[in-house]
């Protein structure tokens, strides 16, 4: 029963704590040189259907990538069920880093059901601000890739709501970096 009050009584409590920026890292090892994984991680071609429970919730997940232009200023469009994630790049460091900004972002998630709902948690209550993919090389023939997103859960209370993004973001990013993964390796 105190575990119940405790969470509608924190929500009243954080109601006036500005969210706090988090970030969720997630890495794979690939079997093949920066140079291919780098190719694939700024743009990528279509990934299958999805296998995992989650992503057949509703919840949002990452279908393709693609950039318009090449270095610092180019813009990478991840592109998900319920639209696209403009990312303007900021760090261009050619088989190294990739990073970039979130300047607009689709709703997280299709609501299931009979109706076309547009429910109001669906906008500007996960936030996502920034990310980016470090490679590291391990061999000739090896890439650490590691996927990084920076973002905020705008509704309370924070420590329940940390717990779903984070899951979340280790779902989408294990699904990105598994089709890299297969891509690169597949050349």
């Amino acid at each position: 029963m105190i575990l119940l009050a405790f969470i509608p009584l924190t929500s009243f409590v954080e109601k006036k704590i500005n969210p706090s920026i988090t970030s969720v890292t997630t890495s794979i090892v690939i079997n093949a040189d920066v140079s291919t994984v780098w190719k694939n991680v700024i743009e990528f071609p279509q990934l299958d259907e999805p296998k995992e429970f989650i992503f057949k919730t509703g919840i949002a997940y990452p279908i393709n990538a693609v950039i318009v232009g090449h270095g610092v200023g180019a813009v990478r469009h991840c592109n998900f069920t319920t639209g696209s994630f403009v990312e303007p790049v900021t760090v261009w460091n050619e088989n190294k880093l990739l990073k970039f900004d979130v300047v607009e972002q689709p709703a997280p998630m299709k609501e299931l059901s009979f109706w076309n709902i547009d429910a109001p948690h669906l906008h500007d209550y996960f936030v996502s601000k920034r990310g980016q993919f470090k490679l590291i090389k391990l061999s000739n023939e090896k890439t650490l890739l590691e996927g990084t997103t920076w973002y905020y859960d705008n509704i309370k209370p924070e420590i329940y709501w940390k717990q779903w993004s984070d899951l979340i973001i280790h779902k989408i990013h294990n699904r990105v970096l598994e089709h890299i993964k297969s891509v690169s390796e597949n050349k």
